[in-house]
């Protein structure tokens, strides 16, 4: 299986606590996921902070409107400093989503380093390279617009 990584950076105007609070919070991810994908969390207890061993499950609708099931559990927490999560099962062959946070001057930075591999061998290679890294750029491309106007744009 041939895997794939990209690092998302965005540095946000606000306190480590509060970038924690936020985005610790299963119940927030609706909020910068972008509407066409029809992202609907389905697990009960998603209100509350995230714990290693949490499992989330979800309805999403990432191409072509088809809805598919996806469950992901959080693996690892380490509070105000990192969590990462992995599917369980979904539209991915691997999915690992690193999580980190650190304080900055005037704000924080937030790193994502997403690992994953896709299914059906070469045709998942295919539609990676026509489609899947192309869309998951796009999420992350909403989220910090998202997340900007959530929190403001951070000056430096």
């Amino acid at each position: 299986m041939k895997s794939y990584q990209i690092i998302f950076k965005q540095n946000l105007p606000i306190s480590l606590s509060d970038a924690w609070d936020f985005f610790s919070s299963p119940a927030n991810l609706a909020k910068i996921t972008p509407d066409d994908m029809e992202f609907i969390v389905t697990s009960t207890g998603s209100e509350g902070k995230m714990y290693a061993g949490m499992i989330i499950t979800y309805k999403v609708s990432p191409l072509f409107g088809v809805n598919l099931n996806w469950m992901t559990e959080i693996t690892q927490v380490q509070p105000e400093e990192y969590f990462i999560d992995e599917q369980r099962f979904g539209p991915f062959k691997f999915w690992h989503h690193q999580h980190h946070f650190k304080t900055i001057e005037g704000g924080v930075e937030m790193t994502d380093i997403l690992t994953y591999g896709l299914p059906f061998g070469f045709l998942g290679e295919i539609a990676h390279n026509v489609m899947v890294k192309n869309k998951i750029k796009e999420i992350f491309t909403f989220r910090e617009k998202k997340v900007n106007e959530l929190f403001g744009v951070y000056k430096g």
